[in-house]
């Protein structure tokens, strides 16, 4: 089980390197790492179990933030229809993406940032994503809303880069042109 004490924070060298592909089949270990993933944020979810190990809530974790440089992430997050997709991506890429920008009002936060940093983080507004599942099956998405924000933000891990290097650092909630805010309920 994934524990606070396992998610690497801001500084470690690991959040700043760009993870590998990963080899199809799974070997056991990676398969595990990709499941523990996906139940971290399930049991982060959870009140109780949250309560009882000290976990903090998240929608997504990258394999960079529990120290592994395997290109893959997990994400357990409401669409914006309230479906709840729940899933490893590995490998994962965008394949299309709208003109159309958004960023969350709230700003972002991350399991690997024990800060608040504030301001504007600008996204794609909709995303066509592909990965494979820990199966190896390949699957396409439509992503929106809280869903595609989450994307990009696990997808930027794997490449080494944190969502507060896309704040504007002179005016952190200017403007994004062409852009819709993204409210959080």
């Amino acid at each position: 089980m994934i524990l606070m004490d396992d998610i690497i924070r801001e500084g470690h060298p690991t959040l700043r390197t760009k993870a590998e592909e990963v080899k199809f089949p799974l070997s056991e270990e990676t398969r595990k790492l990709a499941e523990d993933m996906l139940q971290y944020l399930k049991n982060s979810q959870d009140p109780e179990i949250a309560e009882k190990y000290n976990l903090r809530g998240g929608i997504g974790l990258a394999a960079n933030q529990v120290n592994s440089l395997h290109r893959m992430f997990a994400l357990h997050v409401k669409d914006d229809n309230g479906e709840q997709l729940s899933f490893t991506a590995i490998n994962p890429k965008i394949v299309s993406h709208s003109v159309e920008s958004t960023y969350m009002t709230a700003g972002e936060g991350c399991l690997s940032v024990d800060r608040n940093v504030p301001g504007y983080v600008p996204r794609h507004a909709r995303i066509t994503v592909k990965f494979k599942t820990i199966d190896g099956e390949e699957k396409k998405l439509r992503l929106k809303g809280l869903a595609a924000i989450a994307f990009q933000h696990e997808l930027d891990h794997l490449n080494g880069v944190m969502f507060y290097d896309r704040i504007n650092e002179k005016d952190p909630f200017a403007d994004i042109p062409n852009s819709v805010p993204y409210e959080r309920d």
